[in-house]
């Protein structure tokens, strides 16, 4: 899976949505802006359904419900993350990860525009609250 870069600010959730997806950020926010999904919707960043929605769309399914982050080996194959999880006027909010186990190993890909390196091994400086098993196009049963 590649890294998709965010080009918004806000954009984490159309950037995740675009590398599960296999497409670009371009397509993805278009077809967020057909389904109604705007990036600078705070509900894009502090709730889940208009990621669900867009994966949907995209023929991707997501597991039910959210689940608390335990530990990096107990993560399915593939998931979305809620990193740097926090508050603002008692709404919560947080930044969407991909995590992926590959052939070469697992990787959290993160967004951000700001990052060198979109494709992050560093478990220790990922801060996780929880995550959303997935599972790619023609991707197997849920773990």
């Amino acid at each position: 899976m590649k890294p998709v870069v965010q080009e918004e600010e806000t954009g984490c959730g159309l950037a995740c949505v675009a590398m599960l997806a296999g497409e670009s950020y371009q397509a993805v926010r278009e077809t967020a802006v057909g389904l109604g999904i705007h990036a600078s919707d705070e509900a894009l960043w502090s709730d889940t359904d208009y990621v669900r929605r867009l994966l949907a769309h995209y023929g991707i399914e997501a597991a039910p419900g959210e689940r608390p982050f335990t530990s990096w080996a107990e993560l399915p194959d593939c998931a979305l993350l809620a990193t740097k999880h926090h508050y603002e006027k008692g709404r919560p909010f947080w930044h969407w990860t991909v995590f992926t186990r590959a052939p070469e190993g697992a990787v959290a890909l993160d967004p951000a525009a700001y990052l060198a390196d979109n494709r992050g091994t560093d478990w220790a400086d990922i801060d996780v609250a929880w995550f959303i098993p997935v599972n790619r196009k023609n991707g197997g049963p849920f773990q």
